[in-house]
């Protein structure tokens, strides 16, 4: 796949909405802005187009330094613009543009080579730091995720969110990749049409182009909440599922975004399941083996949690949930005290 790279800013990009980027563009894009600091900020948005958060707060803070010099150079990559164009995560015949980067389990994808030519840009620049900016579909707090328990790591995680998830799973996402050449997050920031996800999102990119390093000690245990994603759920493709219909295999609980960041008691109901029906969930840990029985069970036809859990990014866009997964499961994970 073709990757653009580029030192100057396209003219327009600062008024284009997203539905326009890839007629501005061309094809995904990797911007590369001078600052005063030379070590670049790296970025990135929309490696899932329907996530307009990322490139909205990235326009935002261009406006505001339009006629004033960048704190630190910043890269920006521009990801799945063609998607983007048409409110999809990604289109029918294109990978998951945040399950190719390095370390892949998909490495023969059109899309890997590309998220390779990123990452070695990134490490010949010696990016000093990595954000990649998301959105999320349900009912979740703003969070920091990370892929390495480092100090380092958890304060810039923590310069977003008291709230921050450490996962190995899935393989292949940007954060993961960068991890090995920089301290590299990724933030979740809401739904992609809430404003405060946006001023949330300039604003913290606008605080880390103004870091000068990232200390080493320790966060202070009293400055987060840190957990680890131990499991993610999928229903499996022979099983239907719905919302509110009741003639398929398994009916979930209408509010079940609702639940995300909650721990929850064993015997929490999640849905109905139609009389016969034995699995309704595909449940795997970190490395890949099924647990389910682990954390769910049948009783009397409905689905409940087997012991005490707390789901993060559950939703109710099926859409989603059969190209990806129903969400995790975390536990908590104590840093060392500061």
């Amino acid at each position: 796949m073709m990757l653009n790279e580029s030192e100057s800013l396209p003219e327009g990009l600062l008024d284009t909405p997203l539905e326009g980027l890839e007629a501005l563009l061309g094809a995904p894009t990797l911007l590369h802005l001078p600052g005063r600091r030379p070590q670049p900020l790296f970025i990135t948005v929309l490696s899932h187009g329907n996530e307009g958060t990322g490139y909205y707060a990235v326009q935002a803070l261009l406006q505001r330094y339009r006629d004033q010099q960048l704190p630190r150079a910043l890269s920006i990559f521009f990801a799945n613009v063609r998607a983007a164009s048409l409110g999809q995560r990604f289109l029918d015949g294109q990978a998951d543009y945040n399950r190719v980067w390095p370390g892949t389990d998909n490495p023969d994808a059109a899309e890997a080579a590309m998220m390779q030519q990123v990452v070695d840009s990134m490490r010949q620049r010696g990016a000093f730091a990595s954000i990649d900016i998301h959105n999320n579909t349900g009912i979740n707090p703003h969070y920091a995720c990370i892929n390495r328990v480092d100090n380092q790591f958890l304060h810039l995680a923590s310069l977003f969110s008291r709230t921050v998830v450490y996962f190995i799973r899935p393989l292949g996402v940007q954060s993961m990749a960068l991890s090995y050449v920089c301290p590299a997050v990724t933030i979740e920031c809401g739904k992609p049409d809430q404003e405060y996800g946006l001023a949330h999102a300039r604003d913290y990119i606008d605080a880390c182009l103004h870091l000068s390093e990232l200390p080493e000690a320790p966060v202070p245990s009293h400055d987060i909440e840190l957990f680890h994603t131990v499991a993610t759920v999928k229903v499996p493709e022979d099983v239907s599922f719905s919302f509110d219909e009741v003639s398929v295999d398994l009916r979930f609980v209408g509010n079940i975004d609702h639940l995300n960041f909650r721990e929850l008691p064993a015997g929490t109901p999640l849905g109905r399941l139609q009389p016969g029906v034995s699995v309704a969930l595909d449940v795997r840990d970190e490395n890949g083996q099924s647990v389910g029985d682990r954390y769910f069970a049948i009783e009397d036809d409905s689905l409940v949690t087997a012991r005490p859990l707390m789901p993060s990014m559950f939703t109710l866009d099926e859409r989603i949930i059969r190209q990806d997964c129903l969400g995790y499961l975390m536990e908590r994970l104590l840093p060392e005290s500061g």
